[in-house]
């Protein structure tokens, strides 16, 4: 009971509604208590097992196989295959160490280099930190948001190992040309990967829910490999995603295999040794629970209400939306005040936006909770009351949280905001010292 009650408390202890809808993206699948249910009882039944151990587990390793080919399924290549990973990050980093040992062994290539737009996620980033990949971030054209196809080109030399396309991009939800990408893969003999971690269950299911969406899948000629999370909008657990490639040649790179290692032979598909069988289940569990017509529907009302919001907010005078967003992440600027005033305002009215930079801006990532009525209606309301205070005095300065992530833009040597997020990282692995629990537990020690 004890420590029961005292997960209530710490699940209780963030200020902002995320199950009201008031916070951007982070929680995806609205309030189902049966899929809630469902989950539970799914991860009772399978939390202790690991599909490192495939004799002795099997059936984990038969539905993380079935999710990766009912995945595929959507994206076109029931044939393709891939691994199941523990979020986006990892499949992006899979996918990079992927490509760079196949330009090693196949190519040649000692000291290869990634072409991605600079509006792609900041895995590939790490992914390079990590793996010695040399990355040329190609800007994006300042009307569509979308990748520079010309940089793009110059940029393929014949070291690059990978080109990449967003679909959509996480800091504006404008989806970048991926035909045009994926030509350019196959003119220069590159691999070219589609990172569809954001967007990955509304793509598959625009057209069937009413809605045109450009070409992004294994339909393209030229792709060869595609991220997408289940953790998001296919409304599993957190610590799923798939990487899905269009054939073995590439997927083997991915493995990690030894040898000669005293312990026996070792090989892995995935960056993790052990790993969850219970978040394997539960994502499987989801699939199935939702089925197609699950996600058509819950696709429709999920881009309905963003189309909604993103119509209101070009209504209203002082700020902008980047680009053209079609799926559910909607990015605003402003030329007439400092934009990060307005997430600041709308902070302090209970939302939790993401703040974004070079340009500045912020974003609404709309998921399930915000299709519920009132939700968009009441963000819609606030942003134009708020708008309409800063208007009143629009040169003001900036405060708060805001006014440090607007300086941090204007500081150029980029090590010292660097630092700054090392000391907030470190803040975040602080706690207090508490008395020790009767059973003599470790709660009570002191980091």
């Amino acid at each position: 009971d004890y420590i029961l009650k005292e997960i209530s408390s710490y699940v209780s202890i963030g200020k902002f509604g995320w199950q009201e809808g008031f916070v951007s993206g982070t929680f995806y699948p609205g309030n189902d208590e049966n899929l809630e249910d469902l989950m539970q009882h799914v991860f009772r039944k399978t939390a202790y097992t690991n599909p490192l151990h495939t004799d002795v587990f099997p059936g984990v390793r038969v539905m993380e196989a079935e999710v990766v080919h009912m995945v595929s399924k959507l994206y076109n290549a029931p044939e393709a295959i891939g691994t199941v990973t523990t979020g986006g990050t990892e499949s992006i980093f899979l996918v990079c160490k992927a490509y760079r040992d196949y330009a090693r062994h196949e190519k040649g290539i000692r000291e290869p280099n990634m072409v991605i737009p600079v509006t792609a996620h900041a895995a590939f980033d790490k992914a390079a930190q990590l793996l010695k990949i040399r990355v040329k971030h190609i800007k994006f054209d300042p009307n569509s948001i979308k990748v520079n196809l010309k940089a793009m080109k110059k940029a393929i030399d014949k070291d690059t190992c990978m080109l990449v396309g967003s679909a959509p991009a996480f800091p504006h939800g404008c989806i970048d040309d991926i035909e045009e990408i994926a030509k350019l893969g196959l003119k220069y003999k590159v691999p070219v990967h589609v990172d569809c971690c954001l967007g990955g269950f509304l793509l598959p299911f625009m057209k069937k829910a009413g809605f045109d969406v450009p070409p992004f899948d294994f339909t393209v000629k030229g792709v060869t490999s595609i991220s997408c999370d289940t953790h998001k909008y296919a409304f599993a657990p957190k610590g799923t995603s798939v990487i899905m490639y269009k054939n073995k040649a590439y997927r083997h790179f991915q493995f990690s295999v030894t040898t000669d290692w005293p312990g026996g032979i070792y090989g892995t598909p995935n960056l993790s040794g052990s790993r969850s069988g219970g978040l394997i289940a539960t994502c499987w569990a989801s699939l199935l629970y939702h089925g197609e017509e699950g996600y058509v529907e819950a696709t429709r009302k999920i881009v309905s209400t963003t189309r909604y919001i993103e119509e209101g907010l070009r209504e209203i005078h002082g700020i902008f939306i980047f680009g053209n967003p079609i799926v559910s992440v909607i990015a605003l600027g402003s030329n007439h005040f400092d934009i990060y005033r307005l997430s600041s305002a709308l902070t302090e009215k209970g939302w939790n936006l993401n703040l974004l930079q070079y340009p500045s801006g912020f974003h609404m990532c709309v998921t399930m909770q915000h299709t519920y009525e009132g939700i968009a209606d009441k963000f819609l309301s606030h942003v134009k009351e708020c708008v309409a205070e800063i208007l009143k005095d629009p040169v003001s300065r900036t405060t708060g949280t805001a006014a440090i992530y607007g300086m941090a833009q204007r500081i150029p040597d980029r090590s010292l905001v660097a630092e700054i997020v090392w000391a907030y990282l470190d803040a975040v692995y602080s706690i207090k010292k508490k008395e020790p629990c009767e059973n003599g537990s470790l709660e009570g020690m002191e980091s």
